[in-house]
């Protein structure tokens, strides 16, 4: 079998949800660095556009496929190595777990990504303050809403849908982790806090958590 092997930025919370995943599901892989800081960006270079098209990490190769997008990745992952789910048995449960991990991959990531703040930064002048306060609006105005669906799940059970982590919470703790980067105020969430702090408390989580992947602090 062709090794596995995923294309990271130690920081990014993109990638962060696909170390999660592969780890989650007890899958051998091999993290491949892509600084996106280094040089210009690495990822801007020929020899990884010539890899992935869009020119961002995550990116993942197996013996099937050369995939970019996390989300999508996380899919593949789901339909080809099934077990242990990422998503939980019934249709309700599925819906409300995509439901959360949409509010951050689909609405608060897209707006605080990397490419985003440089561009408010190169193109509009804001300053470290300006940009504070860019990202902590839209991590907030997603967890008001997160905090609220799960404030209203009486059956919810430890973590954001049952009994186990899934793809709520890739993607939820990868995000709190930014807004911790970013001095974002999280103390009017404590059931997303206390579900992430259940997450990092696993092996699977914590293995992937920044600060110990090849290229930290790179």
């Amino acid at each position: 079998m062709t090794e596995r092997v995923l294309y990271s930025y130690w920081r990014s919370t993109a990638a962060y949800r696909v170390r999660i995943a592969l780890n989650l599901k007890g899958l051998e892989y091999r993290v491949a660095p892509v600084s996106l800081v280094d040089d210009g960006g690495e990822h801007l270079k020929p020899a990884f556009a010539a890899l992935n098209p869009q020119r961002r990490v995550p990116f993942y190769q197996d013996d099937r496929v050369a995939l970019g997008q996390s989300m999508a990745i996380l899919d593949y992952l789901e339909e080809r190595f099934r077990e242990p789910a990422l998503l939980p048995p019934d249709e309700p449960q599925r819906g409300r777990a995509r439901q959360i991990a949409n509010i951050i991959a689909c609405d608060i990531h897209p707006l605080n990504n990397m490419g985003v703040l440089n561009y408010l930064t190169d193109k509009y002048g804001i300053d470290a303050n300006e940009k504070g306060a860019w990202y902590s609006h839209w991590v907030q105005s997603g967890f008001d809403a997160i905090e609220r669906i799960l404030s209203q799940d009486s059956q919810r059970g430890s973590f954001c849908v049952g009994e186990s982590p899934g793809i709520a919470e890739l993607c939820l703790v990868p995000q709190l982790y930014n807004a911790h980067r970013f001095n974002v105020d999280v103390s009017a969430y404590p059931l997303i806090r206390n579900i992430a702090a259940r997450c990092e408390t696993l092996d699977a989580f914590a293995t992937a958590h920044p600060s110990l992947q090849p290229d930290a602090a790179s």
